[in-house]
């Protein structure tokens, strides 16, 4: 501690994924198609969903808004990312940083519930069908997403602003593309144990809920189709659950692997190529 520097810091570094300048060039070139097929992708699924009357049903209502999350989950890294990798210039401001993390940790809890609500949709479809009009109401609907959103600001609200409460010291280098906190966490001067205990409370408490929620549904939903006679009929059940399954074990598998490790375990490239991952993998 005494060989630090206390000054307060105002602004970060963000190291990135590499020194080499002809590595951040091949990483901008393909970095740059990926964001916009993933912007392009997510807002015309946005807009095939509001203006085509036959999508607007609970299932595509919910989906909506995960590719609005994913394009917004996008939008606040990746603009940053390509600007650090085609110029030399690395910094970002305190406030930026702590303005990134809050909306990255915001769209990711809210993502976490989102999927559980969309679980939870698939079951009430393929469990009950003929109860399925009157159990994903629009009104109910419009309550799981309004509490998807209000569970991300509440775990936000508590993480990030006592971070932001820290002290953080020189050097001020994140070794990350983005402000994550757990590459963030290292550079206070301050003790961050307690804080840490917080986010993994938190953290896991959502995680946890979501994926029982998730494990229950699909679990039901697995009896369900079992009970099905015709090959057929299985076949259709599971291509409506596929894509939703495919997007739960991406976002929590990658998620449980980044943020739900002790920090004796914690490793930079592990966390930077999940992070990577995760990044190019928003459904679009």
């Amino acid at each position: 501690m005494s060989r630090r520097n206390i000054t307060q810091v105002s602004d970060f570094i963000l190291m990135g994924l590499t020194d080499s300048e002809e590595i951040r060039l091949v990483l901008f070139t393909l970095f740059l198609p990926i964001y916009l097929i993933t912007v392009l992708g997510n807002v015309g699924m946005i807009l095939i969903i509001r203006l085509e009357p036959q999508l607007h049903t609970p299932m595509y209502f919910f989906l909506s808004h995960l590719s609005f999350l994913d394009l917004s989950y996008s939008s606040v890294i990746t603009p940053k990312t390509l600007d650090n990798l085609l110029t030399s210039s690395k910094y970002i401001s305190y406030l930026n940083c702590f303005m990134q993390l809050y909306f990255f940790v915001f769209l990711g809890a809210t993502e976490c519930v989102l999927l559980s609500c969309m679980a939870y949709d698939r079951y009430a479809a393929l469990c009950s069908p003929l109860r399925y009009p009157v159990v994903m109401s629009t009104r109910r609907c419009c309550s799981l997403i309004f509490g998807s959103y209000l569970i991300g600001f509440i775990d936000t609200s508590v993480s990030v602003p006592c971070m932001s409460r820290l002290h953080f010291c020189n050097p001020n280098e994140i070794y990350h593309f983005y402000c994550d906190g757990r590459a963030i966490l290292p550079l206070s001067c301050t003790d961050t144990h307690d804080i840490e205990i917080i986010i993994f409370i938190f953290a896991g408490s959502t995680l946890l809920v979501s994926l029982i929620t998730i494990s229950v549904s699909y679990l039901a939903i697995l009896s369900t189709i079992l009970k099905i006679t015709s090959t057929s009929g299985k076949r259709k059940a599971f291509s409506t659950c596929a894509s939703h399954l495919l997007a739960v074990t991406i976002f929590y598998g990658t998620m449980i692997f980044t943020y739900l490790k002790p920090s004796k375990s914690y490793s930079l490239g592990k966390v930077q190529v999940a992070s990577v991952f995760i990044l190019l993998s928003s459904p679009c």
